[in-house]
C-alpha cells in the first residue's frame, strides 16, 4: 500500500520538479512506494509545467542550412552595362522517360520511381532480384502485371451456390 500525498511530499515534489529532476529521480527520493507514474500524474494534477532545466540535455537536430544567394557586385551608375549572350545548358537531370527501363526486371530498389511497376522479379535474397520497372498504369503495376495481380471476382451461379450449401446440410 502506498502512502498518500502529504503536504511535505507535495512540497518536495514541487521543489525537485522545478530543479529539473526527472520523475524517476523524484520517485526514488520520495520513496515510500511512490512510482514514476504517480509522480507524473501528480505533476499534471498540480499543473506544474515550468522547469529550471530539462532532466536530460535536448538532442541536437541536424538542419541543413539553406544556400544563400551570392552577393551581387554593385555597379556605379556611370558604368555602362554589358549584355552577354547566355548559352543554353544541357539538361542536368535525365528525363523520366529515359530513366524508365524498357525491359522488365531492370529496376532496383535504388532506381525504382513513383510511376514504375513494382512487380518483384526473382528471389529477394539473390543478387539478381529486381522489379519490373516499366511504366505503371493506374495502380503500382504495369498493365501486364496488373492483369495478374487484380483478378476479376467470379460470380457464382445458383448451381455453384447450391453445391456449396450441400456441404452444410
Amino acid at each position: 500500500m502506498t502512502a498518500g500525498w502529504t503536504e511535505d511530499r507535495v512540497g518536495a515534489l514541487k521543489k525537485l520538479w522545478l530543479e529539473g529532476q526527472s520523475a524517476s529521480q523524484i520517485a526514488k527520493q520520495l520513496g515510500g512506494g511512490v512510482t514514476r507514474n504517480a509522480v507524473i500524474g501528480k505533476v499534471h494534477r498540480l499543473g506544474l509545467s515550468g522547469r529550471a532545466a530539462p532532466s536530460q540535455p535536448a538532442r541536437a537536430t541536424f538542419r541543413p542550412s539553406r544556400p544563400r544567394p551570392a552577393a551581387q557586385p554593385t555597379q556605379t551608375p556611370s558604368a555602362p552595362r554589358r549584355i552577354e549572350a547566355v548559352q543554353p545548358r544541357a539538361a542536368a537531370v535525365p528525363s523520366v522517360a529515359s530513366t524508365m527501363p524498357d525491359l522488365p526486371g531492370t529496376a532496383t530498389v535504388m532506381t525504382l520511381g513513383a510511376h514504375m511497376c513494382k512487380w518483384p522479379i526473382g528471389d529477394p535474397s539473390s543478387n539478381e532480384f529486381s522489379f519490373c520497372g516499366r511504366r505503371a498504369s493506374e495502380s503500382v503495376y504495369c498493365v501486364e502485371h496488373a492483369r495478374v495481380a487484380y483478378q476479376p471476382q467470379v460470380k457464382r451461379g445458383a448451381t455453384d451456390l447450391a453445391r456449396s450449401l450441400r456441404r452444410y446440410i
